[in-house]
């Protein structure tokens, strides 16, 4: 459903979706078409994007990520050479996502980030769905392990952060390492590649394995993740290098963790995770989350959650140093920026109108969902769909006068 907001004062709502209100000066709900978000390719990547070019003119997106602050570590320093030798075919990449839940977070953001480098300097991005790995839970030793999944579920969440991905990347290759994790048996799988590691080391390190099936069957020949991925990649790189050759060209690259600048993890709210779904947390929130990032992490998060070129990065952050910034002029860029590249175009204009909404005087349509999510922001009431006949207008301006003065007699809303 839509609604036309005009003040910012007061969210007037009841429990059935089909009558949402939003006033003051709107008095009646019409029945227009719900926004959806563009489920095309992100516009951005249909652009020509300028990356690095070393002086072979091979685009090089090692170099890239470390001068964006997305470089941790190299497996090998031969990847940087791979990524600028004209005469070598584009790289595979591939990072892996596990559908622990219906839709990847902001946390994961990182890792579609770094392939979208890759993509754009004429590489192969390639995602790997954990399907196996949530099936049996997670061995990793950590204090709250992962839990097992049912199969319905499983399903459920394979497809969501499938189309997370597509939605973000385009049709990119996704696999899911089920497929292969299926037909292997485990006296197989200890005569194979137990001789060449600990068991016990192997099954807590099961990408290893993973690696090497990539390598020999797709291809795929770089694995990137976050930085606590690290023993999970070298274990890979290993065993490609014992099983096949000692020479082979199996790299990996790992990013930093997504952290502020107090060292805690970014990407999660008072209200749990920030999802890249917009079913799970609509454009709206995904973008305020994002304006709201303090002063002291937010050029960080330009260099790292964007693609906007370092030159216009550095003069944001000198002009944030100068007296005549505006505030929050960086942290709207980052906004806008991040939630474009997530939910695209129409995802972004859904958030700025929902903002606009806010503003005095503001006159703007929203569907039933934003407007779920803004009345969070705003005094707000609701009433039993069953009770809508004794509503009349006069009760609406009188609910309207008692939140405008909420500031004065608190909890009055």
């Amino acid at each position: 459903m839509a609604a036309v907001a005009t003040s910012r004062a007061f969210l007037f709502s009841h429990h059935y979706h089909s009558l949402p209100f939003f006033f003051p000066s709107f008095l009646t709900a019409s029945r227009l078409p719900t926004l959806h978000r563009n489920n095309l390719r992100n516009p951005i990547l249909l652009s020509t994007v300028k990356c690095l070019q070393s002086s072979s003119g091979r685009q090089n997106v090692v170099e890239i990520l470390e001068e964006r602050g997305l470089l941790e570590s190299l497996t090998s320093e031969h990847l940087r050479q791979a990524c600028s030798d004209p005469s070598l075919p584009p790289l595979k990449v591939y990072c892996g996502f596990d559908p622990t839940a219906e839709s990847l977070h902001l946390g994961n953001l990182l890792g579609i980030i770094v392939l979208s480098w890759f993509q754009r300097c004429g590489h192969r991005p390639v995602a790997l769905i954990g399907g196996a790995t949530a099936r049996v839970g997670d061995p990793s030793g950590k204090s709250l392990e992962r839990p097992e999944l049912d199969l319905d579920t499983l399903s459920l969440n394979t497809s969501g952060v499938s189309n997370n991905i597509t939605r973000i990347l385009g049709r990119i290759s996704i696999l899911n390492n089920y497929e292969w994790w299926k037909e292997v048996r485990l006296l197989e799988f200890l005569k194979d590649v137990g001789r060449y590691a600990r068991v016990g080391s192997m099954i807590a390190k099961e990408s290893g394995y993973d690696f090497l099936y990539l390598f020999q069957n797709e291809g795929i020949n770089v694995q990137i993740g976050g930085s606590d991925q690290w023993g999970n990649i070298t274990a890979g790189t290993e065993l490609i290098r014992k099983i096949l050759r000692a020479d082979a060209a199996a790299y990996g690259l790992t990013f930093p963790l997504l952290l502020k600048s107090d060292g805690t993890k970014f990407g999660k709210s008072e209200d749990g995770a920030i999802w890249l779904s917009p079913s799970m947390l609509s454009p709206y929130k995904f973008y305020q989350y994002l304006f709201s990032v303090p002063d002291a992490d937010v050029v960080r998060f330009l260099r790292i959650l964007t693609f906007m070129d370092m030159d216009e990065i550095k003069q944001l952050e000198n002009e944030m140093e100068g007296p005549g910034y505006l505030p929050n002029t960086a942290q709207r860029r980052l906004a806008e920026e991040v939630t474009r590249f997530v939910h695209g175009q129409d995802g972004l204009d859904e958030a700025l109108k929902a903002t606009e909404a806010l503003r005095p005087g503001a006159d703007t349509k929203l569907d039933w969902k934003t407007i779920q999510a803004i009345s969070e922001d705003v005094p707000s009431c609701s009433f039993p769909y069953n009770q809508r006949s004794w509503i009349s207008l006069l009760l609406i301006f009188q609910c309207r006068l008692v939140c405008l003065t909420a500031n004065l007699l608190p909890g009055v809303c």
